[in-house]
């Protein structure tokens, strides 16, 4: 597998695995509104190049026809499978930015858990207030559709909000081939704290969560929660944009490295 890289903290952290395992990798920049690299990569096979970076990554990979390139996900709040296990699933809402313009009172304080509904990295999923949530699409709405650069929110992208829920744990988990890989713990409470660790509950629960749903995506990052009301999916993200914590980045490039 011939692996791209773009300069980032953790892919550099990546790029260590690689070293140490013996796997070729070579470095590139983004160029901005253009989308190719610098420098220009030289493929020795389309089919066995992987790409770590930016989420728009992608665009360069299915332009130049690489595999498996970037794998993309597809929205996991519309999997069937999944969503009984979904954290507040049922109680979603789904607007686009230009709705939400309309449907959001400026002076609103309710406070909801938004992200867009594609993994596409427009907004950072977060909790705002209802009003700071409005500000945000009216500020997308004050520009023509044409004046909006890519990979930012536009009038028609399809946001998710949800009420909060207080979540005790969170864990990142990659996936590759319906197999659990390597995990890590992210989040305790309110502290932020990256150890390599899972509960067994937990470790059982995302690779049921994966069985259940199995071909959702050749490789992908789950994201679970423990609340008070038990074990629950978060989100899914792309493996190759997801920050990677304390995962194990020997077993997961070794992983992904015999793919082909």
């Amino acid at each position: 597998m011939q692996w791209i890289l773009q300069a980032f903290e953790d892919t550099h952290k990546l790029a260590h695995a690689l070293e140490r395992l013996g796997i070729l990798h070579s470095w590139h920049k983004v160029v901005p509104f253009v989308g190719e690299l610098d420098p220009e990569p030289q493929i020795s096979d389309r089919k066995a190049v992987i790409m770590f970076g930016s989420y728009t990554l992608w665009r360069y990979a299915e332009t130049k026809g690489l595999e498996p390139g970037v794998f993309r996900i597809a929205p996991y709040v519309h999997e069937k499978p999944w969503q009984p296990y979904m954290l507040n699933g049922p109680d979603a809402l789904f607007l686009t930015v230009e709705q939400i313009g309309t449907r959001l009172a400026k002076n609103d304080e309710i406070e909801w858990f938004i992200r867009p509904v594609a993994d596409s990295k427009e907004l950072a999923g977060n909790v705002r207030s209802a009003a700071e949530i409005r500000d945000i699409a009216l500020k997308v709405l004050s520009l023509e559709p044409d004046e909006i650069p890519i990979g930012s929110l536009s009038h028609d992208t399809p946001m998710m909000l949800t009420p909060p829920v207080r979540v005790l744990k969170e864990w990142r988990i990659w996936i590759v081939k319906d197999q659990i890989v390597t995990w890590s713990l992210y989040k305790e409470g309110a502290r932020v704290t990256y150890r390599r660790e899972i509960d067994d509950d937990a470790f059982e629960f995302a690779q049921t969560l994966a069985e259940a749903n199995k071909g959702y995506s050749p490789a992908y990052v789950m994201d679970i929660c423990r609340t008070a009301q038990g074990l629950r999916l978060l989100e899914t993200n792309c493996i190759n944009a997801a920050g990677f914590y304390e995962a194990d980045l020997f077993r997961l490039a070794v992983t992904i490295d015999g793919m082909t």
